[in-house]
């Protein structure tokens, strides 16, 4: 019997099995997609994302960040990282930089899907293996987490993410957010002759109709050609009442999202990872809900904040005025951010 099965073979799944592995666990991720597989997300890693990257052996090629830059029709804000740059990187490089080093520690990564879980005193089966624990890293709507009777209630608020990406040089090494009355773009540079752009709003549509909304960023963009055909992604919120189940435990996504405003879903991802494989080297899966908590709490309470202060019609319009007027006060956020 294996120490961990874990379900999906994205980057959160992978950070989980290469942290397991490191920990001295027996581990295998069941994954029926090939790598890589692409999604829509910002693309954006904060410095300590980098830093946990580093810690599983994985250097992905990307672009440097230096930090986050807000904009809104009239106003500008920039904050630069104070403990080194993040770095902008595609997706799939991302994911097949963490395959090559889940083969480099010889995790097995099968071609299966788990769609139902059998729990009993000894363990975990699923996909016909078994294990001491399942991980759950099938991403915002988990079949796993559905199976174990841990979906969240609908959300009244629903926002969905869209992205694309264009073949030009980027004008800046910032991440740029673009502010409008209903959406933000984000722009992340992630090589030398290619930016990304996720554009985060309330409803789902065209891609083009959700630009026009910020013609500063569109004018940028005007003739350059696609470098991506258009992703989407949601409803991003994921109230998720707990982590586990028995010995099935949730990371990354299907452990519950609050929003892509703060760009750190793949950073909360490693950090949950690196928690997750110590709970369960030592033995004390029930440790992980409060661990998860600890590793989240920072980022998870700046981006409910920020999205609280987004939906009101009083402040949401002010959010960038007020970081040109306050620079400190902006950089210190982000940087609560960066080193979360």
């Amino acid at each position: 019997m294996i120490d961990v099965l874990v379900a999906g073979g994205g980057p959160a799944g992978l950070a989980t099995a290469i942290r397991c592995a490191q920990a001295g666990l027996s581990v295998t991720v069941a994954e029926p997609r090939g790598v890589p597989i692409d999604k829509a997300c910002g693309e954006g890693l904060m410095p300590s994302a980098v830093t946990r990257l580093a810690a599983l052996g994985v250097r992905p090629a990307g672009h440097p960040l230096r930090g986050i830059r807000y904009l809104d029709a009239s106003h500008r804000a920039d904050a630069v990282f104070r403990h080194g740059d993040g770095l902008g990187v595609r997706r799939t490089t991302l994911h097949a930089a963490l395959a090559a080093r889940a083969a480099e520690l010889s995790i097995p990564v099968l071609p299966v899907r788990v769609t139902s879980v059998t729990q009993d005193a000894g363990g975990v089966t699923a996909a016909g293996l078994r294990a001491r624990y399942l991980v759950a890293a099938d991403g915002l709507h988990s079949t796993v987490r559905r199976a174990c009777g841990l979906d969240p209630p609908r959300t009244r608020r629903v926002r969905f993410g869209l992205r694309r990406h264009y073949r030009l040089a980027p004008w800046t090494d910032l991440v740029e957010v673009h502010w409008s009355a209903g959406a933000e773009a984000y722009v992340t540079p992630v090589a030398a002759d290619l930016v990304g752009v996720a554009i985060l709003g309330g409803a789902q549509g065209d891609f083009a109709a959700r630009l026009a909304a910020f013609p500063v960023l569109g004018e940028r963009l005007a003739g350059a050609g696609p470098g991506s055909e258009v992703r989407g992604a949601g409803p991003l919120r994921q109230d998720v009442p707990r982590r586990s189940a028995g010995n099935v435990l949730l990371v990354g996504d299907a452990s519950g999202y609050l929003d892509a405003l703060t760009g750190e879903g793949i950073g909360a991802a490693l950090a949950q990872a690196a928690v997750l494989a110590d709970c369960l080297a030592a033995g004390r899966p029930g440790d992980y809900e409060r661990a998860w908590r600890r590793a989240c709490r920072r980022s998870w309470m700046l981006t409910a904040g920020l999205l609280w202060s987004r939906h009101q019609p009083l402040l949401g319009p002010r959010i960038v005025p007020a970081a040109q007027r306050l620079p400190r006060l902006f950089t210190t956020i982000v940087n609560l951010v960066g080193d979360a």
